[in-house]
């Protein structure tokens, strides 16, 4: 793998700590702050909408300025997230916090960029490979995120959680450094951009393929998110585990998440995409059986273990999949669409997370995910019969 690749999984390691730390003090803090329950998830749902807002932008900054520009500003807007988390710990200030989450998730926006960034630094046949080792800086994160937020969370802190945003300022800068000594924008491959930018957007969403792997990407980070998001209230405050145990299943899972990046990008050399997914699908519904039947540790951690592999296996399916439905002229345009759906569902699917456990519990949150399962099973099944119908129909 060329030098980029390794420098953007280790930027990854720490940029990505944003999404970790948010997701295991967000409900917790929030808990503490908020003036109603049903808004303890808010800063969990408010860092995947500034996500959201930020893709359009970042990717249209990309194509004009580079992408090592941007992502030095995306390493600045996280550690600017650090230092309003930390004031509003200070000061116990709810919409502070929140903001603190949406400004995380401008910074968010640009880290999900370096995946193509990295696929664009190596042959057409590695992409996928490429793709997957920097999202194995995501081990890093999610080992390290959950313990910054830990400096803060002691009963005796006077200040609840500042010490712990104040640490996630720190990594945030470190990102920083790494990106601007270690990032060679020159290595990047040159595309040709043509003049009339590609195709019309329509003309390149009629093809199944791209709703295959929109779906596999967007569909998988929202079920993803709906159960990680709802999984600390519902351990800590519903079924009496301690916030120790929380921390450790948040942790394992989103272990789980990266570490099959060790093979995923193998994995779509050797078996092919469309099994990928389905093992991915697989996964998930193993998770939903699982949490559904049970609220011990080992219910949880286990369902969360499956949960994190068949995120990866549907992302990184779908992340390698998108580039063969668009030319190079059309790639902002389309990766930015891509992220929008990715995100928009994530943010859809946090955001509603805390309301849905408070009102129906936890087995009848598990089990609203199946009927998104069933919707990109469908859609697979549309890119491999009408796709494969319509290459032979041009052959």
């Amino acid at each position: 793998m060329p030098f980029n690749v390794w420098v953007l999984a280790a930027a990854q390691a720490l940029a990505m700590c944003t999404a970790p730390f948010i997701v295991f003090i967000g409900s917790i803090q929030g808990r503490l702050l908020a003036p109603a329950p049903e808004y303890a998830t808010l800063p969990v749902g408010l860092v995947v909408l500034g996500t959201v807002l930020a893709i359009k932008p970042a990717t249209w900054l990309m194509e004009r300025l580079g992408r090592k520009r941007v992502m030095l500003l995306g390493a600045c807007m996280g550690t600017l997230a650090g230092c309003l988390g930390a004031l509003a710990s200070w000061l116990g200030y709810f919409p502070l916090l929140c903001l603190a989450a949406v400004v995380g998730g401008t910074g968010l926006a640009v880290v999900h960029q370096y995946r193509f960034a990295a696929m664009e630094s190596v042959p057409d046949n590695m992409a996928g490979s490429a793709a997957a080792r920097v999202l194995l800086g995501g081990l890093v994160a999610a080992w390290l995120g959950p313990e910054i937020a830990m400096l803060g969370s002691g009963a005796e802190a006077a200040f609840p959680f500042f010490t712990s945003w104040l640490g996630l300022a720190g990594v945030q800068i470190a990102a920083l450094v790494i990106l601007g000594l270690g990032y060679r924008a020159k290595a990047e491959r040159v595309r040709e951009v043509h003049a009339g930018g590609g195709r019309p957007l329509r003309e390149i969403l009629a093809n199944p393929l791209i709703w295959a792997a929109i779906s596999a990407a967007a569909i998988g980070y929202a079920v993803m998110s709906f159960v990680m998001t709802a999984t600390p209230l519902s351990m800590t405050e519903m079924a009496g585990h301690d916030l120790d145990d929380a921390k450790r299943v948040i942790q394992l899972h989103i272990m789980a998440m990266y570490l099959p990046s060790l093979i995923s990008g193998w994995l779509t050399r050797v078996i092919g995409i469309p099994l990928m997914m389905a093992a991915g699908l697989l996964a998930y519904l193993g998770c939903v059986v699982l949490a559904a039947n049970g609220v011990s540790f080992h219910h949880y951690l286990l369902a969360l273990l499956l949960l994190g592999v068949g995120w990866n296996f549907l992302f990184v399916g779908g992340t390698t999949l998108l580039p063969r439905g668009y030319t190079d002229a059309e790639r902002f345009r389309v990766q930015g669409l891509n992220d929008i759906f990715v995100f928009g569902f994530q943010a859809s699917a946090a955001l509603s997370a805390g309301v849905i456990l408070s009102w129906f519990g936890w087995a009848a949150l598990v089990m609203i995910v199946v009927p998104f399962l069933v919707i990109h099973g469908v859609l697979m099944v549309l890119w491999l019969t009408r796709g494969e119908a319509e290459a032979r129909g041009a052959a």
